[in-house]
């Protein structure tokens, strides 16, 4: 998929993640928690990072993914590892997304952020349609995953840049 550009409006970014999640073949209620997390990580670039956000969306059989890249940068790489305080002004929002996604990868540096969202598809239940579940809990399986690296890009100027 060809990457998707935002500077204001999260309703584009919000449409787009609902109509790929259920081409994707999410079940109602991950679409909204898909939903909820692209948008609560694009918010974060229009407030923090002040800058441009681009967004991909690709899926196979097995899980959906969203990679959301802007120009900012995040200093804590446990950013939303540990639930804020009741009280806390802020911080809330990497910590919901950790909460609904099945796996957050998060890379900054100098030249960015990047965050990739996962989210398994279920496998259709027999009998049930595709996209429907039998109402039991979702099971998340964390897995050691290797350091990230974004892919690189060319850069206007000539080098190469990442998302």
């Amino acid at each position: 998929m060809l990457p998707f550009t935002y500077t204001t409006d999260l309703s584009q970014v919000r449409s787009l993640a609902e109509a790929q999640a259920r081409q994707a073949g999410l079940p109602d209620d991950r679409v909204v928690d898909f939903v909820l997390a692209v948008s609560e990580v694009a918010a974060n670039t229009i407030r923090h990072a002040r800058s441009p956000g681009t967004m991909r969306i690709w899926f196979d059989g097995q899980a959906i993914t969203c990679e959301i890249c802007d120009d900012g940068i995040i200093t804590d790489p446990l950013a939303g590892t540990h639930k804020p305080s009741p009280d806390a002004t802020g911080g809330h929002g990497l910590w919901l997304v950790r909460q609904v996604c099945d796996l957050v990868e998060l890379h900054s540096d100098e030249s960015g952020t990047v965050v990739r969202l996962h989210m398994d598809i279920p496998a259709p239940l027999p009998g049930l349609a595709a996209g429907a579940t039998d109402g039991g809990e979702r099971h998340v399986t964390m897995v050691e995953m290797p350091a990230y690296r974004p892919p690189a890009r060319p850069r206007a100027s000539g080098g190469e840049e990442t998302c």
